[in-house]
């Protein structure tokens, strides 16, 4: 249930100067020998879940709460590669039953983001094309096998991203983006589990990989950007969580999402950003509904 805080940190690194953003998955590089620092703030909750298809709520659970703080950098290495980087902490918490709350880091990601080809601007606007290259790894001693309240799945990622992007020659842009990611086993404190209908006799748990697609449209001028998002993730494999039992790391969490956001430049090289977003439709996951906020300082060298 935690891949929706997987996404939310992908939202990083704002440019203070314009307001722009450097994400993965948007149509945005950093200027050359930019290197912006700042925080992330996430608060996700929510009362009712899908277990399976089957959207229920739970008494043991309540509303479960999910806060991140995440310290986010960015580098423009060249005016085509930028590099990006995030940490979060992370806090979840159930308002009713008897599961404890857990704290901690979760995972150092790092971004490669490169700017593939580039027309324009022509008498529309400009295309650009983009890929990205991401790796994350644990640096918390959390454990993934408490779900919901697990704060990630303990296991490496890498993912690939390409990016379809035009910004026209008025205030409008549109891009289009689709990733894949690669999730490694991992390892749970126990020598035997059982999901999918199957008995395992091994602490090993083979995770499936992940498919995501995100499209995106909004307005950008002077020192705004308003955009909004529509993002559809696919589990490539695992079983549904079994009817009364708790959730297990290697379900199937399918998600559709909807969200859209505010970015301002303010003085003094720094940037605020302010966003919502919520679960449309899922399988395994909660229909939450986040708010996040960011403030960002932008160094030129």
């Amino acid at each position: 249930m935690l891949a929706r805080t997987m996404r939310l940190l992908i939202l990083v690194a704002v440019s203070a100067s314009s307001a722009t953003a450097q994400t993965t998955d948007d149509g945005l590089m950093l200027p050359k020998r930019t290197l912006t620092a700042g925080v992330l703030y996430a608060h996700d909750s929510w009362d009712q879940y899908w277990e399976g298809s089957l959207k229920r709520t739970n008494g043991n659970i309540g509303t479960l709460t999910t806060q991140s703080t995440t310290l986010v950098g960015g580098y423009g290495v060249t005016e085509r590669l930028g590099l990006m980087a995030t940490l979060p902490y992370i806090r979840t918490h159930a308002s009713q039953g008897v599961l404890h709350d857990l704290t901690g880091f979760q995972d150092l990601s790092i971004t490669a983001k490169f700017r593939l080809l580039g027309t324009g601007p022509t008498s529309h606007g400009a295309f650009n094309a983009f890929i990205a290259g991401r790796a994350a790894v644990p640096v918390g001693d959390y454990t993934p096998d408490f779900y919901p309240l697990s704060i990630g799945t303990a296991g490496r990622r890498a993912s690939g991203h390409l990016t379809l992007d035009f910004q026209s020659n008025s205030v409008w842009f549109a891009n289009a983006s689709a990733a894949y990611m690669w999730c490694s086993n991992v390892r749970l404190n126990r020598n035997a589990y059982y999901t999918d209908g199957q008995l395992y006799l091994t602490n090993e748990v083979v995770m499936p990989n992940v498919l995501d697609y995100t499209l995106s449209a909004g307005f950008n001028r002077g020192n705004w950007r308003i955009p909004f998002t529509l993002v559809q993730q696919r589990t490539l494999g695992g079983g549904d969580i079994r009817r009364q039992d708790m959730p297990f790391v290697s379900n199937r969490m399918d998600f559709v999402r909807l969200g859209g956001g505010v970015m301002y430049g303010l003085p003094k090289n720094l940037s605020v950003q302010l966003g919502a977003a919520h679960v449309l439709s899922g399988r395994n996951v909660g229909q939450s509904t986040t708010f996040t906020s960011g403030l960002m300082y932008a160094l030129h060298l």
